[in-house]
């Protein structure tokens, strides 16, 4: 004997749908920073560029953020 049932997905609430959008906001703001491009760049590097710029890697966001924070 075979059983078949038909599950029928109902699409996310307003209110959820408006949050994901929020928040998927939020993530392309934090990932259009030049300033996140320029630790992924850095990070792209081997070891030994970053010591040629005076660079170890446990640095790179300190060194990016600098004027931001104080660490």
């Amino acid at each position: 004997m075979a059983f078949q049932s038909a599950v029928h997905h109902h699409e996310a609430p307003f209110f959820s749908r408006v949050l994901h959008a929020i928040g998927h906001m939020f993530v392309a703001i934090g990932e259009s920073n030049p300033r996140l491009k320029r630790v992924e760049a850095l990070q792209r590097l081997s070891d030994a560029e970053l010591a040629e710029k005076g660079l170890r890697r446990e640095d790179i966001v300190r060194h990016v953020f600098q004027d931001l924070f104080y660490v």
